[in-house]
């Protein structure tokens, strides 16, 4: 049994693909498939199987990677201390939504910047940042759901409340009297500003709200929250913003809460990065500075 093998092996596992974790190791997928067949032979029983949701470990496989994942990791990080010391002169690659790279990330890590960090910001939807994380093109993602992927390992950031907002003339022209005794009737006749076709924040607020999925037409699809702001304070529709991105609209009236619940609807932001990965002291320093002024977002 040789260690290449070994990290091989949860490689796939994390990755949950013979071609991920290929790219991942920087070699060919025949050789990744060829270890991982050795040592199914040399042990006697499957590693893994093909399913509709790609390479998904036995329960052999899922024994071996408990077994072996706390050891593997601490080997291949002094391996990279002693042997191959981390390349400094590779940028850190982080990933975000645009509105949070701008209102709230790029202040914590001006200050890592100026101390010779280097990092690239890369801007998106969590699940497609998810994904590259998962594949080794980006080093650590703020993601406004939780990732489920196997090989990622999330920290709660912070929590923000989700507001159901309109502007002023909005209001008075389609809700003249309020929302009435059936606000989720009321507001299907209106027209909704999405971040995403998926409605990720819309639907997050209406089960918890309304215990049921939204059924409102969606006028526009905009992933920048703050470009969705603009476009309710314009009078384009109604729409699902953290409290924090519009607390100054809705302190001088530019934007109105349609609903005030008893329990707002929370979301909460993930600090995700790749299980081991914050042995890289360059990528934990950044961890810890976004943990810190994290307890500062409100």
């Amino acid at each position: 049994m040789q260690l290449s093998w070994l990290q091989t092996f949860m490689a796939v596992y994390h990755t949950g693909s013979f071609t991920k974790a290929a790219r991942q190791l920087g070699v060919s997928q025949p050789t990744v498939t060829q270890q991982i067949r050795t040592m199914e032979v040399e042990i006697g029983h499957l590693l893994f199987e093909r399913s509709t949701k790609g390479t998904v470990p036995t329960p052999r496989g899922t024994i071996l990677a408990q077994d072996i994942r706390e050891s593997m990791s601490e080997l291949n990080a002094a391996i990279d201390r002693h042997f191959a010391p981390t390349d400094t002169d590779r940028p850190l690659r982080l990933g975000t939504t645009a509105e949070l790279a701008s209102t709230r990330v790029i202040p914590p890590l001006a200050s890592l910047v100026s101390t010779g960090i280097d990092v690239r910001v890369l801007t998106g939807i969590s699940h497609d940042l998810l994904s590259r994380l998962g594949e080794g093109f980006l080093d650590v993602v703020i993601s406004t759901t939780r990732p489920r992927r196997r090989g990622i390992e999330a920290t709660p950031l912070c929590d923000e409340e989700l507001v159901l907002v309109a502007s002023p003339q909005l209001t008075a022209e389609v809700f003249p009297d309020g929302l009435g005794d059936d606000p989720e009737q009321r507001l299907a006749k209106t027209t909704l500003i999405a971040y995403a076709e998926t409605l990720p924040l819309v639907r997050q607020y209406w089960r918890h709200v309304f215990d049921s999925d939204p059924d409102v037409h969606v006028g526009a699809v905009i992933p920048d929250l703050r470009g969705i702001l603009a476009a309710v304070a314009a009078g384009a529709g109604i729409a699902v913003l953290p409290r924090c991105l519009c607390s100054t609209a809705l302190a001088t009236g530019e934007l109105v809460t349609l609903l005030e619940p008893e329990e707002p609807p929370i979301n909460t932001l993930y600090l995700a990065v790749r299980n081991g990965a914050l042995q890289d002291y360059r990528l934990s320093q950044v961890h810890t500075e976004l943990l810190r002024c994290a307890q500062q977002w409100t």
